[in-house]
């Protein structure tokens, strides 16, 4: 009887420290431990980070870019890269104006401005799967081209009235739910609900185990019978779908539109995906570290600026960040092939 205690005893130590070891190697592990240390730092540093209207600020912008990154997380598994993100978020939001400025309702601008991003991202996917064509040229062109269609649809004009349906869509994107007294943001809801859903996705469906292995070796998934072309051309659209989710949300919260919105936003997208543990080489990535990486990018920023550092250091610490975050999986990398 004691032997068996003594197995059992054994056996649990050894399975709790394979978890530690495990919940160690992984890069989002390390990732949402810095957003945490980072968040108790600021708290004690400043009087202002942890006020209910900073962090009401800090996850509702950060939240936008999870959504967007969500999306990449899914291309970047296969082995690709779209740089068009921004661009397709101006679509969107520039449908979206359209249709409302014109006086028609949401329920016509919404369906639409989805339909206007997921054109996006089919064209990228025909081009890149079907065509052969490479991934980065390919959206590197889109970004501009789709960029210069958001121009000519509002004559690079300055759009801030939308209709009977503006109110509506102000408390879609700039609203909030109160979960237990707390203002909860709505894109955020919209990214916890996307969270889970893409990870269901990637775990437990034919779709997410073929992209892990598009990603790992595509010329094996292929001699498999995996549909490699309709999977990458479906990344494609779905990255687009998450973008223009991305630029109808921020139409509501921001309350007018420019031709500049989302101008940049594809070098934060990606940043956010690799910090998360996403790797650019292909066959690696959660859609939660997504999630973490876009909010550590976020608390950085708003760090920056309460500490009264100048803007222009942003990009600095995000690159850096990138750096880190590659260095870090490469040496796992080497440790686990040795």
């Amino acid at each position: 009887m004691t032997t068996d205690l003594s197995l059992e005893k054994a056996i649990g130590q050894r399975t709790h420290s394979g978890f530690v070891a495990w919940l160690v190697s992984r890069q989002i592990f390390w990732v949402l431990l810095a957003a945490v240390l980072s968040v108790i730092a600021m708290s004690l540093l400043t009087s202002t980070f942890a006020t209910p209207n900073n962090l009401f600020n800090v996850t509702r912008n950060f939240a936008f870019v999870a959504i967007v990154g969500i999306g990449m997380t899914a291309v970047i598994i296969t082995g690709g890269i779209d740089l068009s993100v921004g661009s397709t978020v101006l679509i969107s939001a520039m449908t979206t104006t359209v249709i409302m400025h014109a006086g028609l309702p949401i329920t016509i601008a919404f369906p639409a401005a989805i339909a206007a991003s997921l054109t996006v991202g089919a064209i990228n996917g025909v081009l890149i799967a079907i065509a052969g064509m490479p991934a980065f040229v390919v959206t590197l062109g889109m970004m501009s081209i789709a960029r210069s269609i958001g121009m000519v649809m509002s004559n690079n004009a300055l759009i801030y009235e939308f209709g009977p349906d503006q109110a509506i869509l102000f408390a879609i994107g700039g609203g909030s739910v109160r979960v237990f007294g707390l203002p909860i943001p709505n894109p955020v809801i919209v990214m916890v609900l996307l969270t889970a859903i893409t990870a269901f996705l990637f775990n437990w469906t034919r779709w997410g185990r073929h992209l892990f292995a598009i990603g790992g070796n595509e010329k094996a998934a292929i001699l498999t019978g995996v549909p490699v072309r309709a999977v990458k051309v479906s990344v494609y659209m779905f990255v687009s779908f998450c973008a223009g989710l991305t630029g109808f949300l921020m139409v509501g919260w921001l309350g007018s539109v420019t031709t500049g919105l989302g101008s940049g936003m594809e070098l934060t997208v990606i940043a956010a995906t690799v910090i998360g543990g996403a790797n650019l080489a292909g066959g690696s990535g959660t859609a939660l570290g997504a999630v973490v990486g876009a909010g550590l990018i976020e608390i950085i920023r708003n760090s920056l600026t309460l500490l009264g550092i100048s803007t222009f250091w942003q990009g600095t610490f995000v690159g850096g960040f990138i750096v880190l975050a590659v260095a870090f999986d490469r040496l796992r990398n080497t440790e686990t092939s040795e």
